[in-house]
């Protein structure tokens, strides 16, 4: 298993093509109540969309193998599990040999000799179902707190979303398949998407995250900061290979009279701007803690690519086929949310003052 957290510690398990994939999530408090509706709706926001998602289809169901008894929590460790019902490893075998460029393969094939390359094993976005699940949870705690989490596609593509988003706005992206904040970027990143997808090829993008609640001082210093331990949460999606708050690596054109929020009083110490993304000295300033994560385009394409045949050391060719996301980005959107939140109560219930 592969764990991260403190007080909140949350465990993966599972490969892409393997009976199950699920986690242990342990540390939540005796006798909250779970919601597993709101569980079901998470998962939903990360299936594939008809038309710009895998054709792969799982079902997705999240079963509470212990931990919560006549729907609240026990206080033992929170155990789920996802069936992989839906599985086709037949065309990738050949990948053992011929590493595909963009994916772990290489480098996993030399760290962890005769690892199951099928969809990709322990490497695969397929292990983000459990992380979306036991985000959800998560979120259920810190919303008892008055903290709320909601993230949206920001670009896909070469389509940029240039509005100021609020967080009403972010939790509004459900409606649409793209996670677009508006109706007309949806169509208009939609049809990105299918434009990639056709010529073979794929797409990234930006997702970006808003938090809202933190009171002033929630977090940590140092190598407990609460943007570090949420940029390392979010590096460990795949494919993420960029994370920035607030005006980030803006901010490096800026002088300090520019890039400083100003604070005023107004029912409370407020910020005028938001330049910094809601953190300084890795603690909440009271404001709306913003980010974003770029996401690569999905490395799985149609096109012909160069490798390496590693049994022969020679050059070679491929080109991926089976079921994959030609962007990724839609899908991701729900799993930022959940290592967001799944980071927040673990700082919030390391925190005496702040645990619920």
């Amino acid at each position: 298993m592969y764990t991260t957290g403190r007080r909140v510690r949350f465990s993966l398990f599972g490969t892409s093509h393997g009976p199950c994939v699920g986690c242990v999530l342990e540390g939540m408090p005796k006798g909250m109540p779970v919601d597993e509706m709101r569980i079901a709706e998470d998962m939903e926001l990360r299936r594939p969309k008809k038309g710009i998602g895998t054709p792969r289809r799982e079902e997705d169901r999240v079963g509470i193998l212990q931990g919560v008894q006549d729907g609240k929590t026990d206080g033992t460790p929170i155990l789920l599990a996802i069936d992989n019902s839906d599985t086709d490893g037949s065309k990738y075998l050949r990948f053992a040999r011929t590493p595909r460029p963009g994916h772990a393969d290489l480098p996993a094939l030399a760290k962890f000799p005769g690892y199951d390359i099928r969809g990709g094993g322990q490497f695969s976005g397929r292990l983000t179902a459990p992380i979306v699940a036991a985000g959800s949870i998560a979120k259920q705690l810190i919303r008892r707190s008055g903290i709320e989490v909601s993230a949206f596609s920001r670009s896909i593509g070469g389509i940029i979303d240039d509005g100021e988003r609020s967080i009403t706005d972010a939790s509004g992206s459900g409606a649409f398949a793209t996670r677009a904040c508006t109706e007309e970027l949806d169509a208009t990143m939609e049809r990105e998407i299918i434009s990639a997808s056709s010529d073979g090829d794929s797409v990234g993008g930006v997702v970006e995250c808003i938090t809202t609640g933190l009171p002033i001082g929630f977090g940590g210093i140092w190598f407990e900061a609460l943007d570090s331990e949420i940029a390392g949460a979010v590096f460990s999606i795949p494919a993420c290979k960029g994370v920035e708050f607030g005006r980030g690596f803006g901010l490096a054109g800026m002088r300090g009279s520019e890039s400083n929020d100003p604070f005023f009083v107004k029912n409370g110490i407020k910020c005028k701007t938001n330049n910094m993304g809601g953190i300084l000295g890795g603690m909440s300033d009271g404001a709306p803690m913003v980010f974003r994560a770029v996401f690569k385009p999905t490395p799985s394409i149609a096109k012909p690519q160069r490798t390496v045949d590693i049994e022969t050391m020679k050059n070679a060719e491929v080109s991926v086929e089976g079921r994959h996301d030609p962007c990724i980005v839609p899908r991701a959107v729900s799993v930022v949310e959940a290592v967001t939140a799944l980071v927040l109560a673990d700082q919030m219930m390391r925190d005496p003052g702040r645990s619920v």
